[in-house]
């Protein structure tokens, strides 16, 4: 293992290698793993082979018969996740650094949020392990009709970098309740996190080989998890073009079914009868900001009513004002890094185009001035943007907020629509006749109303729309998404 050390950091071991068979397996450290904070080197990875990646999927395929994880009774399955979730509570602390120092997740985001989270998703889907089977169906007096559950055998799980460890649970928790063996690839990244996660795993009573992980590159441990032919099922979160890669690759071989959350382009619409023009502000800026604008769901789209839409602005710009960027690892920071360099140059070219299309920068457009060696992206705010503007059509994948405005309701809702996305939206009014043909209208998976982001409620589902995605990931829909099922018709 190696040890993280730098600019007042936890000076923790980091994990390294494969985890397959219950116990870390080494490989030829071919990837340096940076510090998104300041660009330090966190530790080495290796890279998986096909033949590593052969070697894990047949590692789990023989664990899940031998340990017949897949039969075993549902409570029995529930109460080693319960214990794998206590174990996480437990281990709270150090998750939370190692969370924090090796992404973009700030240590009192990681602590209060993403430690806890993870745990109460593996308890929520540890608890649907009987809650949900198959039916006796209706049919002709003399005969049964059965539908029957049954678990695909092994998973696949290509996670994202944004948010590693409840990214992980959002794929293990309801595959392996369902009776699944699972094999993840978190990003490389932001491999070592979930390293921790499955050792807890273990201890907490799931059978060896179960739960396995493969490091490396998407192009090429990701591509032979998918095309492995004892791979039944596939889910991926990510960007739109790698999903549709992705589903190619899977009905290429073996046609096999994959839940895909993708990108998006979230319009935040805003009516002047919103309300508190403060608390509203606050509900914006933490749309795009959050994560430093790193995740598929931010509301990146501001689509104000004419009235309301200069005293917003000017209320959004003093909470920006007031964010200060710093280490993930520093308690006061509230402001995260961008992952790594070639991002953050991705984000300022987009800011650039938009502008030299015609889109003029209220306030960002560059980066804070820090003594850190990290990428700090200054909240942006583009105005005099249409629908042909890049920053209005492309994903950006950090804080950067377009500004439309719009007379009437008609209106509002035809911006919101967007041609390509379609994962989340907001909408901010205190018109509930209006919150309810808004939502009806709006092509997204997800609508909030007086909110932007999600609740603890588990049982509410998330996915896209359009090229957002398919499939869901929570709620009952993931549960159930993880087991195929069998017709059986018996004559009397």
């Amino acid at each position: 293992m190696n040890d993280m050390k730098g600019d007042t950091s936890p000076h923790i071991p980091v994990p390294s290698g494969h985890f397959i068979g219950g116990k870390r397996v080494d490989g030829r450290e071919e990837l340096e793993v940076l510090r998104p904070s300041d660009g330090g080197v966190m530790g080495t990875l290796p890279d998986a082979s096909d033949d590593l990646v052969d070697q894990a999927v047949c590692d789990a395929h023989r664990s899940w018969l031998a340990s017949g994880w897949g039969t075993r009774a549902p409570r029995e399955r529930a109460r080693v996740l319960s214990r794998w979730a206590d174990l996480i509570d437990a281990n709270a602390d150090s998750l939370g650094r190692l969370e924090a120092i090796g992404s973009t997740r700030p240590i009192a985001e990681a602590r209060a949020f993403d430690v806890p989270f993870t745990a109460e998703c593996i308890r929520f889907f540890a608890e649907c392990a009987d809650k949900f089977g198959g039916d006796a169906v209706p049919t002709t007096h003399h005969s049964l009709g059965l539908v029957l559950p049954e678990p695909y055998g092994v998973v696949a799980a290509i996670a994202p970098w944004n948010v590693p460890l409840s990214m992980a649970s959002w794929k293990c928790a309801p595959a392996l309740a369902a009776g699944n063996a699972m094999v993840l690839k978190p990003s490389e990244l932001t491999p070592y996190s979930v390293m921790r996660l499955a050792e807890l795993a273990i201890e907490a009573g799931l059978p060896a080989g179960v739960f396995n992980i493969v490091q490396g590159r998407g192009a090429g441990a990701g591509a032979a998890l998918v095309r492995h032919p004892l791979v039944g099922k596939v889910s991926f979160t990510g960007s739109t073009r790698t999903g549709a890669a992705i589903m190619s690759e899977a009905a290429h071989h073996g046609t096999k079914p994959v839940t895909l959350e993708l990108g998006g382009k979230s319009p935040q619409v805003v009516f002047d009868d919103a309300g508190d023009i403060d608390a509203v502000a606050g509900r914006v800026v933490r749309g795009f900001t959050s994560n430093a604008g790193q995740a598929c769901v931010s509301g990146t789209r501001l689509i104000a009513q004419r009235g309301i839409a200069g005293p917003l602005i000017e209320a959004i710009i003093a909470k920006i004002d007031a964010l200060r960027p710093g280490p993930t690892w520093r308690e006061p920071s509230c402001f995260p890094p961008i992952i790594n360099g070639q991002q953050a140059r991705n984000i300022h070219a987009a800011v650039r185009q938009t502008m030299d299309e015609g889109a003029s920068a209220l306030c960002g457009a560059d980066f804070f001035e820090h003594d850190s060696k990290g990428y700090y992206y200054r909240p942006t705010l583009l105005a005099d943007v249409t629908s042909r503007s890049l920053a209005v059509r492309e994903e950006i994948f950090g804080p950067v907020l377009t500004v439309q405005t719009f007379d009437d309701e008609e209106e509002a809702l035809a911006l919101a629509d967007h041609a390509s996305y379609g994962l989340a939206a907001a909408v901010h009014t205190l018109d509930l006749g209006r919150a309810l043909r808004a939502t009806r209208r709006i092509q997204a998976g997800t609508v909030w109303v007086n909110r932007f982001g999600r609740t603890w409620d588990f049982i509410i589902p998330t996915g896209g729309f359009k090229g957002s995605g398919m499939g869901k990931d929570l709620g009952r829909q993931a549960f159930e998404g993880s087991l195929r099922y069998k017709s059986v018709l018996i004559d009397f």
